[in-house]
């Protein structure tokens, strides 16, 4: 399913600012819009929004009808919508442009391992709530690190993304569904919160270094080693106190050091390698990792 094809959809006035599209990420997509003020037409979701007012409008409100609910909400910053899969939204109507206004796709489903550990509980409109105007930190913080990636992507970028999917997913399936909030079952937590073996760590690491010029992901970091996305994650930053993505970032800006070192790749092929989208990101990952800029760094290690 194309995530990002709601969008287009449901927004065709809106101006895009930015787009996970070619990102590679799985299981999310994301963007950044400005709407102008007017009438959105009724649409039915094929998939989960959550949306994310980054920037206050000053007197401006988003009215919309969905699940025979009218709701009015004023645009301040942090504000969060949450639209479930098969609502029917009658209607939306914004009052004033809206300048920077963040919107997540999630698929219709969560994964297996997601549902199974909530009770099989899913996102359709029976089950995932028809909500505006709500204050969530934590979602907040996604949706932030989530734009920071669309703007600099980073060299740990899809896996950072799939992981705060998961992330998203679990907020949601606990705290906005319909009833009694759910928890995941004892065992699920558990689970997650047990280290991995050697042998499984040394599998990871292996496969990370096997593939550092490839376009890898979580749950491909998880197949490795036989284990969900959702408990692999947990379980490797239980293990190395350092999230899969930075993991993996570290090792590539590890390996630009010996290309750059080396000198038979330019810095632009350098930075295709190690999975950057552009020579500008790449320049500004290495320079926080290294404390010099990839030139100087390739100056300094021909000095030596």
């Amino acid at each position: 399913m194309d995530l990002l094809h709601h969008g287009s959809h449901k927004f065709p006035k809106a101006r895009l600012i930015a787009s996970s599209g070619a990102l590679g990420w799985k299981g999310i997509a994301a963007e950044l819009r400005s709407h102008p003020s007017g009438e959105i037409a009724a649409i039915q979701p094929e998939q989960v929004e959550v949306t994310i007012a980054v920037a206050g409008e000053r007197d401006a409100i988003v009215s919309r009808k969905g699940a025979g609910l009218r709701q009015d909400t004023p645009v301040l910053p942090g504000q969060i919508w949450i639209s479930p899969v098969g609502v029917v939204e009658d209607d939306i109507r914004i009052t004033r442009p809206l300048s920077r206004i963040l919107h997540l796709y999630l698929p219709t489903t969560p994964s297996d391992d997601l549902s199974a550990a909530f009770g099989g509980r899913g996102f359709g409109g029976d089950s995932l709530r028809y909500l505006a105007g709500i204050k969530d930190d934590l979602i907040l913080q996604i949706g932030l690190s989530l734009m920071a990636e669309l703007s600099r992507p980073s060299a740990g970028g899809r896996v950072l993304a799939e992981s705060l999917a998961n992330t998203l997913t679990v907020r949601l399936l606990q705290d906005y569904t319909s009833g009694r909030p759910s928890s995941p079952a004892p065992s699920v937590l558990a689970a997650s919160r047990r280290r991995l073996d050697d042998l499984r760590m040394r599998r990871v690491i292996e496969f990370m270094m096997a593939h550092l010029e490839e376009d890898i992901g979580l749950e491909d970091l998880a197949a490795s080693v036989n284990l969900s996305a959702f408990h692999f994650a947990r379980m490797f930053k239980a293990t190395t106190g350092t999230a899969p993505h930075r993991y993996l970032a570290d090792l590539r800006l590890q390996a630009a050091k010996e290309m750059l070192a080396q000198g038979r790749l330019s810095i632009a092929e350098i930075a295709v390698a190690c999975c950057f989208s552009s020579h500008a990101n790449f320049s500004r990952a290495f320079r926080q990792h290294a404390g010099v800029t990839p030139l100087e760094y390739r100056q300094l290690a021909a000095s030596r």
